[in-house]
C-alpha cells in the first residue's frame, strides 16, 4: 500500500521541463494575442495606441485571466500540457483548487505588476516629471528586489520543483496534473535508428564532395574491362578512333594523350581542367600531353576498319 501511493505521488509530479513549458506557451500566447490585436488598427492613425498601451494589454490579460485561471484554474499553457493549479496551503491530501482570492490576487500580481511597471516607465521619461527622482529610484529599487527575488525563486525552483515563478510561492499555488500520469516505458530503438542513420547522413553529405567521382568510375571501368594488350601504332590509333573514350560519340577534333585512345578535344580539356590527375578511363594512363591525332591517320581509314 505504501509502494503504491510513492508511485502515484512520484508519477502526479510535474516535473520542472513541463512547467517551464507552461510558461513559455503562455508568452507565446500573450505575444500572439498582442500582434493579431495591433492588425486590427494597421489601416488608423500610426501611434494610435502607443499612449494607451499599456491600459490596453492589461485589458487583454484581464481578458484572458477571466476565461483561463479564474474558470478552468490552469493557464492556456498548463491546459495543453494537461496541468493545472493547487492550493498548497490547504490541509486536505486531496486536489483543492485554489481560492477565489488567490486567484484575484494572482492577476493583481502579474496583470497589474506588468502595467505598474510599464506606466512607471512611461511617467518617469516625461521630461515634465523630472522633480519626482526619488520616486525613481525608489520604484527602481523596489523592481531589483522583485527581480532579485524572482532569480532567487528560481534557483530553489531547480533545486526542489516546485514554484516556478515568485507569485507561485507568495500566493502558495503549485503546478500538479489534471489526471493521474501513468508511467510510461519508452523504447529508445527508433530514436537510436534514427540518430544512426542521421550521424551516417551528415559523414555522407562530408564525404562526398572529397571523393572524385570521375576517377573513381574510370578506375573500376579499368578493372571491369581488363585489356589484352596495349599495342602501338597508326593502325590502333584507327582502330580506337572510331569514338571518342569519354562521351562514346565520333570524335570532334581528335586528340590524343598519350595512350592509343582518342577523345573529343572538348571532352579531355573539360576533364582535365576539372582534374589535374586525369586518367583515361580505359587503360588508366594518365595525361602527359595533349596533342592532336596525327596527320597520316585519315578518317577514310578509319571508316574503312
Amino acid at each position: 500500500m505504501a509502494s503504491r501511493e510513492e508511485g502515484t505521488k512520484r508519477t502526479s509530479r510535474v516535473l520542472r521541463i513541463s512547467q517551464l513549458d507552461a510558461l513559455e506557451l503562455n508568452k507565446a500566447l500573450e505575444q500572439l494575442v498582442w500582434s493579431q490585436f495591433t492588425q486590427c488598427f494597421h489601416g488608423f492613425k500610426p501611434g494610435l495606441l502607443a499612449r494607451f498601451e499599456p491600459e490596453v494589454k492589461a485589458f487583454l490579460w484581464l481578458f484572458l485571466w477571466r476565461f483561463t485561471i479564474y474558470s478552468k484554474n490552469a493557464t492556456v499553457g498548463q491546459s495543453v500540457l494537461n496541468i493545472q493549479y493547487k492550493n498548497d496551503f490547504s490541509p486536505n491530501p486531496r486536489y483543492q483548487p485554489p481560492s477565489r482570492n488567490q486567484k484575484l490576487w494572482y492577476a493583481v500580481c502579474t496583470i497589474g505588476g506588468k502595467w505598474l511597471e510599464e506606466r512607471c516607465y512611461d511617467l518617469f521619461r516625461n521630461p515634465h516629471l523630472a522633480s519626482f527622482r526619488k520616486a525613481k529610484q525608489c520604484v527602481n529599487f523596489m523592481v531589483g528586489l522583485l527581480k532579485l527575488g524572482g532569480l532567487m525563486n528560481f534557483l530553489i525552483f531547480l533545486q526542489r520543483g516546485k514554484f516556478a515563478t515568485l507569485t507561485e510561492r507568495l500566493l502558495g499555488i503549485r503546478s500538479v496534473f489534471c489526471k493521474p500520469q501513468n508511467i510510461r516505458e519508452v523504447g529508445f530503438e527508433y530514436m537510436n535508428r534514427e540518430l544512426l542513420w542521421h550521424g551516417f547522413a551528415e559523414f555522407l553529405i562530408f564525404l562526398l564532395p572529397l571523393i572524385n567521382i570521375q576517377k573513381l568510375k574510370a578506375k573500376l571501368s579499368s578493372w571491369c574491362i581488363p585489356l589484352t594488350g596495349a599495342p602501338n601504332g597508326d593502325s590502333t590509333l584507327a582502330t580506337s578512333g572510331r569514338q571518342c573514350s569519354l562521351c562514346g560519340e565520333w570524335p570532334t577534333m581528335p586528340h590524343t594523350i598519350g595512350c592509343e585512345h582518342i577523345f573529343c578535344y572538348y571532352c579531355v580539356k573539360s576533364s582535365f581542367l576539372y582534374d589535374m590527375y586525369f586518367t583515361c578511363p580505359k587503360c588508366g594512363t594518365e595525361v602527359h600531353s595533349l596533342q592532336p591525332l596525327k596527320s597520316g591517320i585519315e578518317m577514310s581509314e578509319v571508316n574503312a576498319l
